[in-house]
C-alpha cells in the first residue's frame, strides 16, 4: 500500500502537526524524514497541548514512530520530549535510523556565531545547530546515531572533530568553548546508552511495512519555500521539505508514495528573514497575527503575516504533486468584511502566475489581488464542508480550482475535533 506524505505548501508553520495527528489515527506508522528540532509541531488533544520538535506527531496516538536517516537529531531535545510524554503517561514506540546525523553542542555555537557574524544578510536561523550539522554530513565529517550508541566510535569521532570545531569557534569567532572533549564524550556516551534501544533500520522497516499493506504516514517539517534548492535561497532550511525528500530521507522508492497532502494556511505566514510578497506590514497584519496567535512554536518569534498567495501554491503543486489539500486556520479569517487572494504578480511589468525561480525575482514581485466577500463566525461543531458559510465555501472553491488539487480537510480551530472533512 503506497504511503501518504504530509507537506507544508508555504514557508512552514502551516499546521502540519495537527493534520499528521489527525491522519495518524488511521495509520500504522508515522515517519519523520527531514529537518531537526528546528521544526515545531503543535498537537492539541482534548484541550491539552503537546509541542513536538523531533518526535513524529503520531506519538500522541501511540503509533509506531520512526525517525529517518534524513533527520538531524539533537539527543538532548529528544530525551526531553520523551520524558515530557512519559509524564503524560505516553510511552513512545520509537525507532531511529542509525544513519541519522547527530547535533552536538558545537553545532549550536557555530549556528549562532554564523548568524550573528553575518551582519549584511541574516538568515533567521533557529540557532539549533541544524545547518552546521547538515554541513558536516555533506563534508563527510558527521557523527551519526550509529556512532552515538557505540562509545568507542563516538570517542574516535569526537577526537577528530572537537579540536577543529574548538579552533574555529575560538580563533575565528572569538567564542570560548564551555565544554571539553572529555566532558562532551561522557555526556553523549551516557545519552547514547539510553537511546541505544531505539536503533532500527528505518528504511528496511518502512519498506517492509508498506509491502505488507500497512498504512504509513510520512511527516514533513518546514515548508516548500524553505527547501534548500527550490526555496528563497539563502533564506531557507538545510534540507528538502518537499515530497520527493520523503523518499530520500527515509530510504524508499518514490513509487511507494501515493497520496501527497499539501498543508495550506488560509493566509500566509513566515518566520525569519527572506522575501514575502503578500506581507501585511500594517495594523491589520498585526491584528491578524494576534488573532491567529502567530508566534513560532520553536522560537516564539512573531510570524510575519500576509494574504494567501496563489503563485506560491501553484508552484508548490508543481514541486510536490499534491493529491489533496488541507486548509488550516480558516477560523482566523472569520468576521472579516473582505478577504483578498494574490492571483498573480507583476515583475518588471510582466504578469507572472508562478513563484519566481530567483530570490531577486521574488523581491521584485508586486502581488495582484482578487477580493472576496468575508464570512461570519464558523460553526465550531461543523464536520462537513457543506456546513461552512457560503462565502467560506466560495473562497475555498476558488483556491481548489487554482491550485488543481481538491480540498479534503479544513481546520476551524486548534483542537483535533475542530476539523471539517469533504
Amino acid at each position: 500500500m503506497p504511503g501518504t506524505v504530509v507537506i507544508g505548501a508555504q514557508f512552514g508553520d502551516e499546521g502540519k502537526g495537527k493534520i499528521t495527528d489527525f491522519l495518524a489515527e488511521k495509520a500504522d506508522y508515522v515517519v519523520r524524514f527531514g529537518g531537526g528540532n528546528n521544526a515545531g509541531h503543535t498537537v492539541v488533544v482534548e484541550g491539552k497541548q503537546f509541542k513536538l520538535h523531533l518526535l513524529p506527531s503520531g506519538v500522541v496516538h501511540g503509533k509506531r514512530c520512526l525517525i529517518g536517516a534524513g533527520v538531524v537529531v539533537d539527543p538532548r531535545t529528544l530525551m526531553e520530549e520523551l520524558a515530557a510524554l512519559e509524564r503524560e503517561g505516553i510511552q513512545a514506540d520509537l525507532g531511529i535510523d542509525p544513519r541519522a546525523h547527530i547535533i552536538l553542542p558545537y553545532h549550536n555555537l557555530l549556528d549562532a556565531a554564523g548568524e550573528e557574524g553575518n551582519h549584511h544578510e541574516k538568515i533567521g536561523t533557529t540557532k539549533k545547530g541544524i545547518g552546521p550539522c547538515y554541513a558536516d554530513k555533506a563534508l563527510r565529517q558527521g557523527i551519526r546515531f550509529e556512532d552515538l550508541i557505540e562509545p568507542n566510535r563516538l570517542k574516535e569521532k569526537l577526537a577528530r572533530n572537537y579540536p577543529i570545531k574548538k579552533k574555529v569557534l575560538e580563533q575565528i569567532y572569538g567564542i570560548r568553548v564551555p565544554f571539553t572533549e572529555e566532558s562532551l564524550f561522557k555526556e553523549y556516551a551516557a545519552v547514547g546508552e539510553k537511546l541505544r534501544a531505539y536503533n532500527v533500520d528505518v528504511s528496511l522497516e518502512t519498506c517492509t511495512a508498506l509491502d505488507q499493506g500497512k498504512k504509513v504516514l510520512f511527516e514533513g517539517a518546514q515548508g516548500t519555500f524553505l527547501d534548500n534548492d527550490f526555496g528563497t535561497y539563502p533564506f531557507v532550511t538545510s534540507s528538502h521539505p518537499i515530497s520527493s525528500g520523503a523518499a530520500v530521507g527515509v530510504g524508499i522508492p518514490t513509487g511507494k508514495i501515493g497520496k501527497v497532502v499539501g498543508i495550506v494556511k488560509a493566509y500566509t505566514t513566515r518566520v525569519g528573514e527572506g522575501p514575502f510578497p503578500t506581507e501585511l506590514r500594517d495594523a491589520f497584519g498585526e491584528a491578524l497575527r494576534k488573532k491567529g496567535n502567530e508566534f513560532g512554536t520553536t522560537t516564539g518569534r512573531p510570524r510575519r503575516v500576509g494574504w494567501l498567495d496563489l503563485p506560491m501554491l501553484r508552484t508548490a503543486q508543481r514541486l510536490n504533486g499534491f493529491t489533496e489539500l488541507a486548509v488550516m486556520k480558516l477560523d482566523v479569517l472569520a468576521g472579516l468584511d473582505e478577504l483578498k487572494v494574490c492571483t498573480h504578480y507583476l515583475v518588471n511589468g510582466k504578469e507572472i502566475c508562478f513563484f519566481p525561480y530567483s530570490t531577486k525575482g521574488v523581491e521584485l514581485a508586486q502581488p495582484q489581488y482578487k477580493a472576496f466577500k468575508g464570512f461570519k463566525d464558523l460553526n465550531p461543531k461543523a464536520k462537513k464542508l457543506a456546513q461552512l458559510p457560503k462565502e467560506a465555501r466560495t473562497y475555498l472553491k476558488f483556491v481548489e480550482k487554482e491550485v488543481g488539487a481538491r480540498i479534503s480537510i479544513v481546520s476551524i480551530g486548534p483542537g483535533r475535533e475542530e476539523t471539517v472533512q469533504a
